[in-house]
């Protein structure tokens, strides 16, 4: 193995011209030219020697290179295949990479995991497309994937929505979601111009910590999804006028305003001043209603 030469603007763009290579915007192609970046993604992600890694998005290489130092195993799923020759050249000398062709959201990543990896826990890093972000994380979670934690560079909005808490404006059905699975950390905030283009907006890199066991018990995890979702589904809405309107629940107005009170809030209550722990004991008590 040799020292990473990716990471810096010049040798990204040798490697740009060498193989005439246009950014796909469908792709959401921005590629990292910040080293000291770099170095703080792999100490956030705690890789070792031990350690099988998942890359989603490695574009030419760039971090992959210090993953495949850092890692025991690097498995990267690139879906253009146009960077397949360009990832060929780049990851040449690391004989403990895998590239793989391929659209992540259509892969089993738990089979791949069971086959690479002997199903043991796997680190992901990733420079997620922004577009796709939530589905690849959520993805990752709700499939059962064997993941110890997941370490990668989002839209800084996304992230301060991921780890933020109840009464703020950026909290919603993504910062439940992902705090049930996980517990998030924003390691920096990386400016537009450490991007090779640069995005339009400012980014950050979160560690996603599983949990062993979710920090609530639900008797119905859809069931808790499905009354978050309709809890924000419109925000100006009462909470007990959002889950009326949710055709996901089949319970009376009534019966949801009581369902509510037990929580000890008052009918005008809205979804985004609930924690993860009063959605869970709300969801228990419509369960029981149910049944």
């Amino acid at each position: 193995m040799r020292k990473p030469t990716l990471g810096n603007p010049q040798n990204t763009i040798e490697i740009l011209q060498k193989y005439d290579f246009s950014f796909q915007k469908k792709f959401g192609q921005n590629f990292l030219i910040d080293t000291h970046v770099l170095d703080k993604i792999i100490r956030a992600a705690d890789i070792t020697k031990e350690d099988m890694v998942l890359e989603i998005g490695p574009g030419i290489g760039t971090m992959t290179q210090y993953l495949a130092e850092a890692a025991g195993k690097v498995v990267a799923v690139e879906i253009d295949k146009n960077l397949i020759p360009i990832l060929t050249d780049t990851l040449h000398d690391y004989d403990n990479v895998t590239v793989i062709n391929e659209d992540v959201l259509k892969l089993d990543v738990r089979e791949l995991a069971r086959e690479e990896n002997g199903g043991r826990p796997l680190k992901v890093v990733a420079n997620l497309p922004y577009y796709i972000t939530t589905p690849i994380i959520m993805g990752l979670f709700e499939n059962d994937v064997p993941v110890e934690s997941i370490t990668v560079m989002v839209q800084k909005e996304v992230a301060d929505r991921m780890q933020t808490g109840p009464g703020n404006k950026d909290y919603g059905a993504l910062s439940l979601a992902v705090q049930y699975y996980a517990e998030p950390y924003i390691v920096a905030n990386v400016p537009p111009n450490c991007f090779m283009p640069r995005p339009r907006v400012g980014s950050a890199v979160i560690r996603l910590t599983r949990h062993e066991k979710p920090p609530v018990e639900v008797k119905d995890e859809k069931l808790m999804f499905d009354i978050i979702r309709a809890s924000f589904n419109q925000r100006r809405k009462t909470l007990a006028n959002g889950l009326n309107n949710s055709d996901k629940l089949s319970l009376a107005k009534e019966e949801l305003i009581e369902a509510i009170e037990r929580l000890g809030k008052g009918p005008g209550v809205r979804g985004e001043s609930l924690t993860l722990e009063e959605f869970a004991e709300l969801s228990n008590y419509i369960y029981a209603l149910n049944r």
